[in-house]
Formats: structure tokens, sequence, C-alpha cells
């Protein structure tokens, strides 16, 4: 509970303790950085660090002189497009092994044919929406690599989905994180950054099986 605890403190004060790292070990910070959103976004079991929020406070650091808006944006860029990158090679690298098998109590063969068409066909704009989606940006590579989406149209809508999502951010905090009201209520927009992409999720998750069942 202490571990789960200090986990929502870090995410709910981001802005405070990135202040406190910046002040006490410099340069240092873009190192952190890189590491926290590289691990976000590609290993696929750290679903829960605080990637957009991260984003918007690096942006409002930037904004006040305490970070340089151009290497942060560039790190954090690389280490978006690279995590992915590391997330879609564990699943193309399981993938085989355990989808290689016929129709079995366990396996629908079927089904995985239609995920591998699926992201074929609509997987370009899966990977660039679930980078505004907490969660589901980090299982989004790796079920396109599980569904052996061609190496090449990944890589493109990789770097064009972190591209949108590290500029867009960092750009957006850069510019307003600041004003006295989003200072004041950072910790509720935070808490709406996360919570509504899910919500948004969820309600095109029972769109589409409402339309199924009809």
């Amino acid at each position: 509970m202490e571990i789960i605890s200090t986990l929502i403190d870090f995410i709910l004060h981001v802005d405070k303790h990135l202040e406190t790292f910046v002040q006490n070990y410099g340069l240092w910070v873009y190192a952190l950085l890189f590491v926290v959103i590289f691990v976000e976004t590609g290993v696929v079991v750290m679903p829960f660090l605080p990637g957009d929020s991260l984003l918007f406070v690096v942006g409002a650091m930037c904004g006040v002189g305490l970070m340089s808006y151009p290497l942060a944006v560039g790190l954090l860029l690389a280490a978006a497009v690279l995590g992915n990158q590391s997330n879609y090679a564990i699943g193309r690298f399981f993938g085989p092994k355990v989808f290689q098998w016929e129709d079995s109590r366990f396996f629908n063969k079927k089904a995985f044919d239609q995920a591998h068409a699926f992201y074929e066909k609509y997987g370009g704009i899966t990977i660039v929406a679930a980078r505004f989606m907490p969660f589901l940006r980090t299982f989004a590579p790796f079920v396109a690599g599980v569904a052996s989406m061609t190496r090449a149209k990944f890589t493109f809508f990789d770097v064009a989905g972190g591209t949108l999502w590290v500029v867009g951010i960092v750009t957006i905090g850069y510019f307003f994180g600041n004003f006295p009201f989003v200072k004041a209520h950072l910790d509720k927009i935070i808490w709406a950054m996360i919570f509504i992409p899910g919500l948004v999720i969820l309600f095109g998750a029972w769109k589409a099986r409402r339309k199924a069942s009809l």
C-alpha cells in the first residue's frame, strides 16, 4: 500500500517532484525523463507511469526557463519512439512462439488472422490514437508486434504518433502550464488526463459491442 501511495503522490505532484529534481541534479533530469517515457512506452508491464502529466509539466518548466524546450522535446520524442519500437519488438518475438499453434482450446487461429488483418488495415490509426490514452499506449505497440504488423508501417505511425504526442502536450504545457488557474488545479487536470481518455475508450467499446449485437 505504501508503494501505491507513493506512486499516486508522485503522479499528482509530479510538478513539485520534477522541480526539486532539477534544482538538485540539474541536467540529469533529462536522463530521468528519457527513462520514464521509454519505460512507460517500451515495457509492457509498466503502463501506470505518468506520461501525459509528465510531458505537460515539462512544458510548463520549459516555459519559465527551468528546462530547455528543444532538448526536452528531442529527448522525449526519441524515448517515445524507441520505447514503442522496443515494445513492438517484444510482441514480434513472443507472438510467433505463442500463436504458431493451430486451433485449440486456448487459441483461436481465425481470431489471430483477423487481428493481423485488422492491424494491417487500421492499426496505424490505433498506434497514433493510443499515444494519447494511458494504459492503451503501452499495449498497442505490443499487440501490433504480436499481430505481425509490418515494421515499416509501424515505424511510420510510431514516429507520427510520437511527434503529435510529445510536441503537442509539451507545447500546451509551455504556453498554458504556468497560468495561475492551471497551477492551482493541476492535480485535477492530471486526474482528467488520466480518466477522460479511459472513458472515451470504454464508450467506444460499448458502442462497438452494441452495434455488433444489432
